[in-house]
């Protein structure tokens, strides 16, 4: 419902004002944030700015809009077959964690159901009366309130398994990562982790950034052409976090692929697995990542509304490179260790009649 109708214009008169002056609209969501962004000239920073302001304060939530959102909502769940990925971070957040982390982005039909104006327009009030300080000549006249207390999200481990009509089996093994973004060493450090263990898909035209010099490709994808795709993934909020492994494979295949991911988490964790060509590999290909990304202006802008949400200010990009530079062989050893003693979340969808019982995968971390 981003840049729809408002109490100062229409939906067609915002669109033809932004395609005047040669302007893209975009608006994103997490878990933890909303972010709107405008992109377009310099020379039109205040009327990006209005807009902006008008877009977020003064959504009218029109019914027919609501009703034509919620119909392209409804086409999405009917397509989620298609991204198992997707269904499976949600299903792991829905199993690892109590409280609004557990919350899915991916809305249920009948949730979607009840939604209406009035429900938008109370879940919308207080997070833009929370505005009121970063842009105070547009937002003087709303009430001064104190800022939200963040919900409180505990971390659990659990499992979740959906059969479907799919012929394959994706499953994910996921742990917590304690601090999020508020710990900068280990949030670099599970960055860094990530692309240490890297992974993908089954077949890559190969060149720069594939990653074929990571772990989980030179110890699993290149080893068992059964794998369809095997790869690390992570998730980071500001106190908490999500590290893990997701696959996918035939269900003959899936007990296989648990154990081989089970054996790549708790290699990591050793010391002496890891050496310091691949950490450096690692280090280098995390600060690409990052200076790539910066190099949109989209991208950028988002980063900069984050971090200032998140810290309160904008830290330069140099402060994080150095972080990551900074990192030791024992860092990573140390973090491994601390997120697999955390308990295990297992989520898995399709074929499932051969996954593991969660207890026999949870043996595997936690024998003692």
């Amino acid at each position: 419902m981003a840049f729809k109708t408002t109490r100062n214009r229409s939906q067609l008169r915002l669109v033809r004002e932004v395609e005047a002056i040669g302007g893209s609209i975009a608006a994103s969501g997490t878990r933890e944030q909303m972010g709107y962004t405008y992109d377009a000239l310099k020379a039109y920073v205040p009327e990006m700015v209005e807009v902006l302001i008008d877009s977020v304060r003064n959504a009218v939530f029109l019914d027919w809009e609501i009703s034509e959102q919620l119909n392209k909502l409804k086409t999405e769940l009917g397509e989620l077959s298609s991204n198992p990925q997707g269904f499976l971070l949600e299903a792991v957040h829905s199993a690892g964690y109590s409280g609004a982390l557990a919350n899915p982005l991916i809305a249920p039909e009948s949730a979607i159901n009840r939604l209406n104006g009035i429900m938008l327009e109370e879940f919308v009030a207080p997070q833009v009366w929370n505005m009121r300080s970063f842009v105070e000549p547009l937002l003087s006249d709303l009430p001064k309130v104190s800022r939200l207390e963040e919900p409180k999200s505990v971390y659990i481990g659990g499992e979740y398994r959906c059969q479907s009509n799919s012929l394959k089996t994706h499953i994910a093994l996921a742990f917590e990562v304690p601090g999020g973004w508020h710990k900068e060493k280990e949030a670099m450090a599970v960055t860094v982790l990530q692309k240490l263990m890297g992974g993908g898909g089954s077949f890559s035209a190969s060149g720069p950034g594939k990653g074929m010099q990571s772990r989980l490709y030179i110890n699993v994808l290149s080893q068992f052409p059964q794998l369809e795709s095997f790869s690390a993934f992570n998730s980071i909020y500001n106190q908490t976090g999500l590290f893990g492994i997701q696959a996918t494979c035939g269900p003959d295949f899936t007990s296989k692929a648990v154990d081989l991911a089970a054996r790549e988490l708790l290699a990591v964790a050793i010391p002496g697995q890891v050496d310091q060509v691949q950490l450096d590999r690692a280090k280098g290909s995390t600060k690409s990542a990052i200076l790539m990304n910066l190099e949109s202006k989209k991208v950028s802008s988002e980063d900069i509304g984050r971090q200032i949400l998140t810290y309160g200010e904008r830290k330069p990009v140099e402060h994080f490179l150095k972080a990551i530079d900074q990192l030791t062989l024992k860092d990573i050893v140390y973090l491994a260790e601390t997120i697999i003693s955390s308990p295990l979340t297992l989520a898995s969808w399709g074929d499932v009649i051969h996954v593991p019982s969660y207890e026999s995968v949870s043996r595997k971390f936690h024998s003692k």
